[in-house]
């Protein structure tokens, strides 16, 4: 932020020496034989503002303007005040270290805090900044926002500091005062919307948290490199009482078009690639708050941020008339004011805003919209662009050895997401993500193939380090979850066995021995997902105890730790989906354990705990399963009204006949329907664990794959015989649509759970009402 100083302007020179001399002794790095300089921001339109250096150490300068000011403006001291409490609590503020009220030492009162190194953004609409950054940037915003207004007063220290109760009321009052005193011509629309405003008060006006009062990008340090914020500035209009103006404030560019002459003060962002939109925002805002996520008197509250504004606008004008303004610009300030105030009455006489408070039930946390936004960013800008590299890689390579590898494009791809960090986004323990977070950034993947594979995230990888991670000894976690999280080696997960019907596990036949310090394993698994791959060095075997009959039937088996290059294991074949090898994914494998040892320090857990771990397992493992399918079906969706608006039959484009038009509606709902329940199941998984989200999640299984494989077979019956070919991408979007009614479990056992789990919930419900 340095280099936006100049020389001290003429109308804000002031005496160094003698500001010199009064530092020594009082602040720690101003001593008299060192040199001193002092130079001014040239920013703000507030107290002037200056950089003071000396050798050790530099400080922010904060005073008031000289000559007339406007009654109760520019009050330093209460600044010096509130960062002082803020900062004692560890709230991002410049460390207040000073005050002075003796006006003789450089003519006006002011205070001096430490200097912060970092990014201020001018312009709201962050130009030279990429979209992810963006989004980031605006959301370390809002938290930061949320962050003040949920703090304590009585631990601030400042109970009694602003009036409180009746905010907007005072706020409309003051600001047509401070108008008034600073107007330089008559603009009735000034007036009539200080009416509006006066006579539509809000009926929430006595909430109170300690509000900023001038809270925007531009009064915000942001770490050099980070979305994160170093320090909130200008504290001169903070006070108590309704923190949806600062809100709402912070809002403001959102709702100001592009076109109208306010540019000086207030950028518009909408349409801006990257920035968030307004509903999002206040999304963010409520959760981190903690409050329903409603926006009460918005209308009110934008017009009164755009009144404050226009006011605040008129008062730089005037002060540049009378020659003590702050900064060189302020002149143009005069020429706002006007189309401001037409803005803010429009806004308070509509009945609907451009942007309306989203009604969702589940809401991500700030983290998880931040890294959701940079996984689409990065899908966009690199994952998407390189699907045909990929895919033409496995054409080249269809008869080949190299089949089985992953593509050089897509190693460079999963370098460039573990740099940006976006990186083992499943596992809550790494990413910060909860299961509702990651929910959504699973929906995105599952719009491309290979997009899982890029951010680490990839089925069975993701299933077998969330067990490791759950169940693994220390050991154990060294030798494989380390290596699985850095992405140096695959895995697989052997379960199925071609000789048994699976859908009920307790039947597999594949066995484990104790052999003294060692395990014996025997047995045939097959649709061991991913063990095609070169990469991939360890298996996780779900066996049967032998000699264990006497058990329960779910406490028979086990789980193992095989590497893969044991002696004994033996890949015997790729399975076709559908007559597809799927060696994108590294293939589905038939593999053969014949007597194979390995250490009983392998073991997972302990022996009959394999069911225990399963469960553990399983249930996040489904649930981003369905949340890909949801991505996959609106990526078949698109495709369908793109084909059905650009191709006609019998006289009219394919939407115009109903049919096609009741498919498109049909298909809507369904994905609707099944992203809510997959999102409650999240929530569940999230809020009271993974047994209590058993029934939500086995309801999402069926549900998925259903609805997956209606809208995609839509999508195919309208692209016709463009459908099952390889020109797009729906038969292979079918494939795993229809698969996915197979995998962990076919549909009719999650039914029959489902109707167990009922019945034993409705007896419990009869029960308690007796």
């Amino acid at each position: 932020m340095d280099d936006q100083t100049t020389p001290v302007r003429q109308q804000h020179v002031f005496n160094v020496k003698k500001l010199h001399r009064y530092l020594m002794g009082r602040l720690h790095g101003v001593l008299e034989n060192t040199t001193f300089s002092v130079r001014q921001y040239s920013s703000g339109q507030s107290n002037p503002t200056f950089l003071i250096q000396s050798p050790h150490k530099s400080f922010v300068l904060r005073k008031k303007p000289h000559g007339s000011l406007l009654p109760g403006a520019h009050k330093v001291d209460r600044e010096y005040v509130v960062q002082k409490a803020l900062h004692s609590i560890g709230f991002p503020v410049p460390q207040p270290l000073l005050y002075c009220s003796d006006t003789d030492v450089i003519g006006t009162e002011f205070y001096i805090m430490d200097h912060i190194q970092g990014r201020i953004f001018r312009d709201p609409r962050l130009p030279g900044i990429s979209a992810t950054e963006r989004s980031a940037l605006y959301v370390a915003a809002v938290e930061v926002l949320a962050r003040l207004h949920s703090v304590n007063l009585t631990t601030l220290g400042l109970v009694g500091y602003g009036k409180g109760v009746g905010y907007a009321k005072r706020q409309v009052s003051t600001w047509t005062k401070q108008y008034r005193a600073s107007a330089i011509r008559s603009i009735p629309a000034v007036d009539v919307l200080s009416d509006w405003l006066s006579n539509n008060l809000p009926s929430n006006d006595d909430q109170v948290t300690l509000v900023h009062g001038d809270f925007r990008i531009d009064n915000l340090i942001f770490h050099p490199s980070e979305a994160r914020v170093l320090a909130v500035l200008d504290w001169e209009l903070s006070t108590t009482g309704q923190p949806l103006a600062d809100l709402t404030y912070f809002l403001m560019p959102h709702y100001c078009p592009s076109h109208l002459n306010i540019s000086t003060i207030l950028g518009g962002v909408t349409g801006i690639e990257g920035i968030p939109p307004a509903e999002d925002l206040i999304s963010i805002y409520c959760q981190c708050c903690g409050i329903p996520l409603s926006l009460s008197h918005q209308n009110f509250f934008i017009a009164l941020a755009m009144f404050k504004m226009a006011c605040i606008a008129q008062g730089i004008y005037a002060r540049s008339l009378l020659g003590n303004a702050s900064a060189p610009n302020a002149a143009q300030f005069g020429e706002s004011v006007e189309p401001l105030v037409q803005l803010a009455l429009k806004i308070a006489h509509s009945s609907s805003l451009a942007v309306q408070v989203p009604d969702r039930l589940f809401l991500q946390s700030a983290k998880g919209y931040a890294v959701l936004q940079q996984v689409k960013e990065f899908m966009k800008k690199h994952i998407l662009p390189a699907q045909k590299e990929v895919t033409e890689y496995y054409v080249k390579h269809c008869d080949g050895p190299e089949r089985w590898q992953t593509p050089p494009v897509l190693e460079e791809l999963k370098a460039k997401a573990r740099a940006a960090g976006l990186w083992n986004l499943f596992l809550p323990a790494v990413s910060g993500l909860s299961q509702l977070d990651y929910s959504y950034i699973a929906e995105e993947t599952g719009r491309c193939f290979c997009a899982p594979e890029v951010f680490n995230c990839q089925a069975p990888d993701s299933g077998n380090i969330e067990v490791l991670h759950l169940f693994g000894s220390e050991e154990q976690k060294k030798l494989w979850l380390e290596p699985l999280l850095r992405g140096d080696i695959r895995s697989c997960f052997c379960m199925t066995e071609p000789d048994i019907a699976s859908s009920d596990a307790t039947n597999m036949e594949c066995t484990l021995r104790k052999d003294k310090d060692h395990y014996v394993i025997n047995g045939k698994k097959w649709w061991s997902s991913g063990a095609g791959n070169p990469k991939c060095k360890i298996a996780i075997v779900m066996c049967k105890n032998k000699a264990s009959d006497s058990i329960s039937r779910h406490d028979q088996h086990s789980m193992i730790l095989v590497p893969m290059d044991t002696p004994g294991v033996r890949k015997v074949r790729p399975l076709t989906v559908f007559g597809q090898d799927d060696a994108c994914h590294g293939g589905h494998f038939e593999i053969h354990f014949d007597n194979v040892h390995v250490p009983a320090s392998n073991i997972l857990l302990g022996e009959g705990r394999g069911f225990e771990i399963a469960q553990g397992r399983l249930g996040p493992g489904r649930l981003h399963h369905c949340m890909r399918a949801v991505g996959l079906a609106e990526q078949a969706l698109e495709l369908l009204c793109q084909r059905s608006g650009s191709r006609s039959t019998f006289g009219k484009r394919l939407y115009q006949h109903e049919v096609v038009a009741h498919w498109i509606a049909e298909c809507r709902i369904a994905i609707e329907q099944v992203r809510l329940l997959a999102l409650h199941a999240a929530y569940i998984l999230d809020t009271q664990g993974n047994k209590a989200a058993r029934k939500k999640i086995a309801m999402i299984k069926v549900a998925a794959g259903r609805m997956a494989c209606k809208v995609v077979d839509c999508a195919i019956q309208v692209h016709g015989g463009a459908g099952v070919s390889d020109d797009v991408p729906l038969a292979h979007m079918y494939t795993y649509a229809r698969t996915l009614r197979l995998a962990d479990g076919p549909d009719e056992v999650h039914l029959s759970s489902i109707a167990l789990m009922e019945l034993k919930d409705q007896l419990r419900r009869r029960a308690a009402k007796l």
